[in-house]
């Protein structure tokens, strides 16, 4: 979920969708080449244009903002058709239908969250062939379709050398937990497949905008069951949220809930403080993933990047965060629209934990590669500024599973809850400031770019007890009985992903 999203409402949807197979008979011509590699063409294909027959009527005229000309849509269109598949003639129907569902097909490729080299990932949106002041600053390089944030050389293949080492038993839990419920290549291929589809639908009725690939998905710290959330960039500078966004937002639901309405499933238009449009992609059922699209939240596309990068130059990082992700969603403190702990500001709490210890696992990156995570930069270089950023070496060795016990000792017995912030961009707790956005709250996590609390959910001091008292019951379990059951029953948290 995004940082800014507590208040979100979770409309009711089936357990199951039954899946038609009548739009997996072609690819569509016209996606990127970038998506057409060897890993992606297996996945069901689809085209959101439904047959005329059961499309509904209606009208939805083009909206610009400012002074920027339509794009040339069939300059985007047109551009990459003629694209054939690649090496698959030859491979037998059986072998790939088994690349698709083998819960182990992650082994044989690279992690869907390592940084992907161009012909790989596309999760930003193709360029657009047009000069605007909204997407292209004069003299600024021309808008990237594909996103490497980090060097392929910096950060190999994780499947093979570069998982942590686990020699005792709590650190072969964790490990374990995190090998069977990370994000895998296929889920993250459907997402984007559901981007790319999205984006040229919605560039009819706002033909500047962009669809961006955010959050947990693209982050690192995503798991099988991740929500998919997108954001919808109409023009590099904010927007009112109540009223602008409001109204982008009430178009695109009317776009899905019409001439898309055989493709998405119950879009909603949830009123929150950012306010999103809920809706599940019923054609490809990623898992029963929940996908929410908001407008113009540029700190939920900086913030991706810099955990991201966060979560590659360490090899501990990832599965630590996994793991308290997962047991704060078991004892149901996992929720910001219940009044918990968002994922955001748990991910946060553990950087911020790993940050702190006598000798650090993790940097400032905001304070030691200030122009690499500058929050004024333009969106189309955001993905690039990591790449030069390399793997952090610590003289920390500790396990993962001494790293767990640590994280839920700090925050049961050595934060100070009362007067103090987790700062990861300080990279240490700093004194709480007598601001409105601090007053009278019971947890405080920074948000790295814009300063504001991410754990603002938590307003009720019942709530908040709850929270400390779990971090406590934690801390005291494992640090007896060094077992990662005695807290999250492994084939429970398996289970569910």
């Amino acid at each position: 979920m995004f940082p800014n999203s507590s208040n979100l409402g979770r409309p009711p949807f089936p357990p199951k969708y039954q899946q038609q197979n009548t739009f997996f008979t072609k690819l569509p011509l016209n996606i990127p080449p970038t998506l057409l590699s060897h890993q992606q063409i297996i996945v069901p294909p689809f085209n959101f244009r439904a047959p005329p027959a059961v499309t509904p009527v209606v009208t939805l005229q083009p909206v610009a903002y400012g002074s920027v000309s339509p794009v040339s849509r069939s300059d985007a269109v047109t551009s990459f058709q003629g694209r054939k598949r690649q090496s698959q003639q030859g491979v037998p129907n059986d072998a790939k239908r088994q690349r698709i569902h083998s819960r182990d097909s992650d082994t044989a490729v690279v992690n869907p969250a390592v940084p992907l080299p161009e012909e790989r990932r596309c999760s930003f949106p193709a360029s657009i062939s047009v000069q605007s002041p909204v997407l292209r600053a004069p003299c600024s390089p021309a808008l990237v379709g594909c996103v490497p944030p980090l060097q392929d050389t910096l950060f190999p293949d994780p499947t093979d050398a570069r998982l942590p080492v686990a020699n005792d038993k709590l650190s072969q839990q964790i490990l374990e937990l995190f090998q069977a419920c990370r994000q895998q290549v296929s889920d993250l291929d459907r997402k984007e497949l559901c981007r790319t589809e999205l984006q040229r639908e919605i560039q009819l009725i706002f033909p500047q905008s962009r669809l961006f690939l955010v959050g947990s998905s693209l982050n690192g710290f995503g798991t099988r069951t991740s929500d998919g959330d997108l954001c919808l960039v109409v023009k590099e500078e904010p927007v009112n949220q109540k009223t602008e966004a409001r109204r982008i937002l009430s178009l695109v639901q009317k776009l899905f809930s019409t001439k898309l309405c055989n493709y998405i499933e119950r879009p909603q238009l949830i009123r929150a403080k950012v306010p999103i449009v809920k809706f599940r992609d019923k054609v490809r059922q990623v898992f029963n993933v929940d996908f929410d699209l908001n407008v113009n939240n540029m700190i939920g596309i900086r913030n991706t990047f810099l955990l991201r990068t966060y979560a590659f130059i360490e090899n501990r990082v990832r599965p630590l965060v996994l793991v308290v992700k997962k047991w704060a969603r078991f004892h149901e403190i996992n929720d910001a629209s219940r009044g918990t702990l968002s994922s955001y500001s748990l991910a946060l709490m553990v950087l911020h934990y790993l940050q702190t210890l006598p000798e650090p696992i993790l940097p400032s990156l905001q304070k030691n590669y200030p122009e690499c995570f500058d929050p004024t930069m333009q969106l189309h270089l955001v993905h690039q500024a990591p790449r030069t950023i390399p793997p952090y070496i610590s003289k920390n060795g500790s396990s993962l599973g001494d790293l767990l016990i640590g994280f839920f000792k700090y925050y049961a017995t050595e934060f100070d809850w009362s007067h103090q912030i987790i700062s990861v961009r300080e990279a240490k707790a700093i004194a709480r400031p007598d601001g409105v956005e601090w007053r009278n709250k019971f947890i405080c996590v920074e948000e790295p770019f814009d300063g504001t609390n991410t754990a603002r959910a938590v307003h009720e001091k019942q709530k908040f007890d709850m929270i400390r008292g779990e971090f406590t019951q934690a801390w005291r379990l494992l640090q007896e009985k060094k077992d990662l059951n005695c807290i999250l029953p492994l084939k429970v948290a398996k289970h569910k992903r």
